[in-house]
């Protein structure tokens, strides 16, 4: 049987997770005495990875909270940029999101990813060993409790991605040190050192070159540099490092 009702008005940008507060960006709803107010913003459909501030009638309360009858809650994004516990600031990509970890890779952002898809509790038992923020479109997934953090990407396309996560997090950016394949470092290398990964022109027409120290893969500024260099222009303005 429902308990008592109590109205939950959700921030306009997170109004974007619960389809019946577009509207008027509040949702009755009954309350069992016994579920944590964590517990039912998310069965809303909002992850707690999004959500800054709870408050009953104006003040805080933890995730923790137990709503009675009658309460008015207010549900508030996270604050940007967001602080995350612990440094260095390292992430961890959902098998959907690649075309975003090879951006932030170029970044020079530490990003773990893999192609093949691990499985949900694999990917939140990972972001917890290795304290990683794990970015998915999962909402399911962001609901782990195993994970350590989590956040939600919002946009669709791999621009509005990356804006995304400068704009939230802002990391650290180190243009040109990672590998995009792998996330290894990268290092000076000479044309002799790489000469078995290039071809005729390749060989002819370049000499400077890195080497990623991981999985040994070769760069040089080859026909695609000047979309690479744009990508990383782009986010250095964003960031006011530009």
């Amino acid at each position: 049987m429902n308990g008592p009702e109590i109205d939950v008005e959700f921030a306009p940008a997170l109004r974007v997770f619960v389809p019946r507060a577009r509207a008027t960006g509040t949702v009755r709803t009954a309350t069992d005495g016994v579920s944590t107010l964590g517990h039912l913003v998310e069965s809303l459909g909002v992850p707690l990875t999004e959500v800054g501030t709870l408050l009953v009638d104006g003040r805080p309360v933890p995730p923790g909270h137990v709503p009675a009858g009658g309460e008015s809650v207010g549900v508030r994004p996270v604050e940007h940029p967001q602080r995350v516990p612990g440094a260095p600031l390292r992430f961890l990509l959902d098998v959907h999101l690649g075309t975003l970890a090879r951006r932030m890779r170029l970044l020079g952002v530490d990003t773990a990813y893999e192609s093949a898809d691990p499985g949900d509790p694999a990917l939140a038992a990972r972001s917890a060993a290795e304290r990683r923020v794990l970015l998915s479109r999962d909402r399911g997934l962001l609901r782990r409790r195993e994970l350590w953090a989590g956040a939600y990407v919002y946009g669709h396309r791999p621009d509005d991605q990356l804006g995304e996560v400068l704009e939230r997090f802002r990391p650290a950016l180190r243009p040109w040190t990672r590998c995009t394949a792998c996330n290894g470092t990268l290092r000076e290398a000479t044309k002799a050192e790489v000469a078995d990964q290039l071809e005729g022109g390749t060989e002819r027409n370049y000499d400077v070159f890195a080497r990623c120290a991981d999985c040994g893969r070769a760069y040089w500024k080859g026909a695609h540099h000047d979309q690479l260099e744009a990508i990383v222009s782009r986010a250095l303005e964003q960031t006011g490092r530009g």
